[in-house]
């Protein structure tokens, strides 16, 4: 793919081979959807303005471009951040009553769009379509002095959509419509945050599966994990998950539904703020999270604590590390490990007012896994903060 956005390379992090126990016996004939990845994320928010400058000034990002009224696109504004092969769209209406400011008053700041990167978005939208997917916009050709760009959406869980980019004849700023408008923050410190490793979607009660298998028949994916309620839980409240994943585990989908417990999960608490089923974080990856967490938390960002119990037997139950376990201490920084390697991962607290969505922050050093062995220590620092908020 020749243009400003071609497929990431990813060497440098995902060197590890995929493991025998983690793929077929038969390779499948590749559709339109077997060679995708990630290309922007996009927020719907109340004040688009303010919610760019604060994931600039806390998060490290740059803006890049920039579309509105004063580049011919009415009722809205869009800006294009940047940071590494990391991009955020952050969208806000100029209208009192359209999709995006209902979108907003219903579900507060939060996750519109996961938009995929393909080959073909129209032959993508075709596969999506037969296979039962809703259709949210047919294929459109886009075009300017930049070239050309064809998009399609399909629906997924709650208000959420994917949208389909095809991108390789296109070689502007990032789309028609859009202009350059760069703005850097020199007193931000850079996180090195790197592009992202998944995107969690909460579902409704009894609803895990039905979506899982939307991402199998859609997308031709493959359950890589799955966990249920004696996996994820406390004392007080449980949750069931499975991860959903293209062949390259480049794109991966856990979906959570709540469970039976005996207080309010974390995810029947965000169902309720968020009105519905939606993202409920985006895991960002990173090849110093050390570096990364230091220079998040001076930029100001917040993190979930982590009991000081956790760390006492870490040595016991992950093995040998590379970090220094006191700095993991200081830092709060939670480690797991699987057959492949291990991980390094920590949460930040709600990005909005709402208890919705937020970010992980992880590394990987060879492990494919999603941190099971820190469930227990994650949830009882999640059960705090609910418990704050008098929502446990």
């Amino acid at each position: 793919m020749r243009g400003r956005f071609a497929r990431l390379d990813r060497e440098a992090f995902e060197a590890t081979p995929i493991p025998d126990f983690m793929t077929t016996a038969a390779t499948p004939a590749p559709t339109a959807l077997t060679t995708i990845d990630w290309d922007y994320v996009e927020f719907y928010v109340g004040n688009a303005q303010q919610a760019a400058h604060f994931y600039c000034t806390a998060f490290g990002f740059d803006q890049i471009a920039y579309a509105g009224p004063e580049t011919g696109v009415a009722g809205r504004v869009s800006y294009l951040l940047e940071q590494n092969k990391l991009r955020f769209l952050i969208t806000a209406s100029l209208l009192p009553d359209d999709d995006i400011a209902r979108h907003v008053a219903l579900h507060g700041d939060g996750v519109k769009d996961i938009a995929i990167l393909v080959d073909d978005a129209k032959a993508a939208w075709e596969q999506a379509t037969r296979a039962g997917a809703q259709s949210v916009r047919a294929p459109k050709t886009d075009h300017d002095a930049h070239g050309t760009i064809v998009r399609a959406s399909i629906a997924t869980y709650g208000d959420t959509i994917h949208t389909f980019v095809q991108r390789s004849d296109y070689n502007g700023v990032f789309a028609p419509g859009f202009v350059e408008a760069r703005k850097s923050y020199p007193n931000a410190k850079k996180t090195g945050l790197q592009f992202i490793d998944h995107c969690v979607g909460n579902v409704g009660w009894g609803q895990m599966d039905e979506w899982g298998e939307f991402y199998a028949k859609v997308f031709g994916f493959s359950q890589l994990i799955s966990f249920d309620d004696k996996d994820i839980s406390t004392e007080f409240t449980a949750l069931k998950s499975k991860v959903m994943s293209d062949p390259l585990h480049r794109v991966k989908f856990p979906i959570n539904e709540p469970a039976e417990g005996k207080k309010k999960s974390q995810i029947e608490e965000f169902l309720d703020f968020y009105h519905g089923a939606g993202v409920q974080h985006i895991a960002i990856r990173t090849d110093d999270i050390v570096a990364t967490i230091r220079a998040l938390a001076a930029n100001g960002v917040e993190f979930l604590n982590t009991p000081d119990s956790y760390y006492e037997m870490l040595p016991e139950r992950v093995g040998a590390i590379d970090e220094d376990i006191a700095i993991l201490r200081e830092l709060r920084i939670l480690v797991d490990r699987d057959d492949l390697g291990y991980m390094l991962q920590i949460f930040t607290k709600p990005l909005q007012d709402r208890p919705t969505v937020f970010f992980e922050i992880i590394q990987r050093k060879g492990s494919l896994s999603f941190g099971k062995g820190n469930f227990k220590a994650l949830f009882v620092s999640i059960e705090r903060e609910q418990e704050k908020r008098g929502t446990l």
